[in-house]
This record gives C-alpha cells, structure tokens and sequence, in this order.
C-alpha cells in the first residue's frame, strides 16, 4: 500500500483521450521486412501516431525507401549504438506519451495497441507487452519470459488465459509509459550489441517497484530469424549476462552467474569487457533507488518459474530461447 501511494504520487497516469503513441524499430539489415512491419503498422495504429525507424548501420539498402515524402515512418540513422542505445536514441527523438518499442519483423492486428495502452494508466505498471506467437508455426506461443538458471538463460512462459505479472516482458513489442521510461533510465546503454537487453530493463523495472504486464488477448507474430543479419560475438552476449548480474545481484548470487560462465570459451573476454565498464557506478545507483533486491523478485517468480509446458498448446517454452 505504502509502495503504491509513492508511484502513484510520483507518476500521473495517462488517460486514453490525452495518448499520443510514439512507436520506435531498431532496423539493420531487415531487407523486406521493414517495409511489410511498418505498413502493418500504419494501418493499424491511430493516425497520429508517430512511428520512427532507427537504421542502426544497415548495409543491405532496407531503409531507403524511407527517404520518399509518401514514407510510413520516419527514418534517423544510428552508428551501430546496439539494441539498447539505438533505442534510446530513438525514445528521445520522439514526443509520444507512451513508447511502444517494436523489431522490424513482426505483424498485428487491429487495435493491438489498446489493451496494453489501458494497463499502462495503472500507475504501478511499468511495462505491457503482448503474446509472442511464431510466425513460422502460429500453435507456438509464447507469454512473457523468465531467468531459467545461473547462466541467466531467458526462456518462455506457458499460457495464461488472464492478464498477469511476468518477470521479463518482450522486446520485440514492448509499451511503456514515457515519463517511466525516463525516470528509470531507459535501456541500458551500457548493453553490447543485443542478447539480454529487455531482461535487465525489465528486472530493473520491478527492481524499482513497476510491475510488468502480458496482455494474452493481444496477439503479435514474430519473425525468429534462424540467422542473424549482422554478426554477434558470443563475448557480447556472456558480457550482457555478467553486466547485468553485476549491477543487479548480491555478491553470492553474482558469484553463482560467474560460476556457471566460466565453462565458455570468450568468458575472460567478456569479465574484462564488464570489468572495464561503468557496471559498478551502475551498481551503486540503482541499489540506492530500488525498493526490492533480487533475492525478493526470485521469490516473487518461484512459483512461476518452475512451471514448464502447457497442457494442450505448444509453446515457446519449449521449443524457442532468448539469450
């Protein structure tokens, strides 16, 4: 109750007549892909909302179409800032009380926006995301994500038929509020390239007190690619995970992280990477905000993390992974 007086205090929900959506996709290398998602999301979104394509050092010439005046998006170009940065840079490039950050691969129907602006005017939320489903093979859902163990794994949830808390929310279409986002520090730029990126956004999230919501009656296709369009070095992605275990975790939970890392091969690399970071001011700055520790959000998801597959639907959590 006390937690809830204090967000509530210190953020103002929107109201559906005030939303202005501003919706932001990392491209690079996307080829047609780009333009199927941005038409889709053209005819899908309000005619006022403002949609920016952020090519973060495309090589293949996918975002030249966005240089015609009849464009769907809007288009700044990035020097290769990563998944976090490039995000952030386009955030701040936009106006939108509400941020929807979407991937250049994805498609959805009318009014998928609705559900997941409406639970962002609860104060205490600080996300909403909707259910993944596979392009490739629509009985593959996914709901929400979760840490499967010491080597921070993300893999997904099984079906909720009702609205429900997630630890880890989606990237691929995630809605926030903007005055949230600032207040938290948007995406961690400190983040290489991609691989864990939405994980730490989303643990810092309920860190500071903001829960995250899946929104099951919203429904969006993802494209998981079976190839990378641009190279990512195995350092980078154990990097992620480390950074991430280093800001966030005890010293006995950090630990364990390391424990587990250290059988790969680009495991020096990476701890130096992390070693030579800001990853220790981080650490200090958000333990001096936040209103629980990791040792309370494992507890809170106990439960839910040890819940495996459905019982009559084929879902990600078995089949897909997130790094």
């Amino acid at each position: 109750m006390i937690l809830s007086k204090i967000i509530s205090s210190r953020i103002k929900p929107s109201t559906a007549s005030t939303t202005n959506l501003s919706v932001v996709i990392i491209a690079r290398n996307e080829r047609a892909h780009l333009r199927r998602t941005l038409e889709n999301l053209r005819d899908t979104l309000p005619a006022d909302a403002d949609i920016l394509v952020v090519d973060d050092g495309s090589t293949d010439g996918s975002t030249h179409f966005l240089n015609t005046k009849k464009a769907p998006a809007r288009l700044l170009h990035s020097a290769k800032l990563g998944v976090a940065g490039a995000r952030n840079f386009g955030a701040a490039n936009t106006s939108g009380n509400v941020l929807i950050f979407c991937d250049a691969h994805i498609w959805l129907y009318d009014d998928w926006w609705r559900p997941l602006v409406a639970r962002l005017e609860d104060p205490s939320v600080g996300g909403a995301a909707p259910t993944i489903i596979d392009v490739r093979d629509r009985k593959c859902y996914g709901y929400g994500l979760f840490l499967t163990g010491d080597e921070l794994v993300a893999d997904w949830l099984e079906e909720t038929k009702r609205p429900s808390r997630v630890p880890i929310l989606p990237g691929c279409c995630l809605a926030m509020r903007r005055d949230v986002f600032e207040e938290v520090g948007g995406f961690d730029s400190g983040m290489i390239c991609s691989g864990g990126v939405d994980n730490e956004l989303c643990l810092r999230l309920w860190l500071l007190g903001y829960e995250q919501w899946i929104e099951p009656s919203v429904e969006v296709l993802h494209l998981f690619r079976r190839e990378q369009p641009y190279p990512i070095e195995s350092a980078t992605i154990l990097h992620n995970r480390i950074r991430l275990a280093m800001i966030h975790f005890s010293p006995r939970r950090f630990q364990k992280v390391v424990e587990a890392l250290r059988q790969y091969e680009d495991f020096p690399e990476a701890l130096a990477l992390t070693l030579d970071s800001d990853a220790a001011v981080r650490r200090a700055q958000w333990a001096a905000r936040r209103v629980h520790d990791d040792a309370w959000f494992f507890q809170r998801f106990a439960r839910i993390t040890s819940q495996r597959v459905t019982r009559n639907t084929k879902t990600m959590a078995k089949s897909k992974r997130r790094s």
